[in-house]
């Protein structure tokens, strides 16, 4: 799923890149797109975040752009990190999105559900 591409001219630096699927019911709403952005922030890398085939990259770090981003559900996220634990960086975040941002947990829902309908 990630991919590693090494930065020419930078030995240390690393750069990767996924795609993953916003299941989430109501795609990146005000909570999830805090919980990404948070968890974003926590490493050094530099996380850009492009929508379903835009080829605008997006500040990952930024609430203001993500919440902007209108992500809905169903929308293919390509999330990319360049820099020191760029893999960690992707692994955590795609691994976010894949689990619904943690809402199910927060809600007691381990059904799949949010806000009592099939997701």
């Amino acid at each position: 799923m990630a991919e590693t591409l090494p930065v020419i001219g930078r030995p240390s630096a690393h750069r990767c890149q996924t795609e993953v699927e916003v299941t989430h019911g109501v795609g990146l709403h005000a909570r999830p797109s805090v919980a990404f952005t948070r968890l974003a922030k926590t490493f050094p890398c530099t996380i850009e975040v492009a929508v379903d085939g835009s080829g605008a990259w997006l500040n990952g770090k930024s609430i203001v752009k993500i919440i902007g981003a209108r992500i809905r559900r169903g929308t293919r996220m390509r999330i990319r990190a360049e820099g020191a634990r760029a893999e960690e960086a992707i692994a955590a975040l795609s691994a976010l999105v894949r689990r619904n941002f943690d809402e199910d947990r927060k809600a007691g829902r381990g059904d799949g559900r949010v806000d009592g309908r099939p997701v």
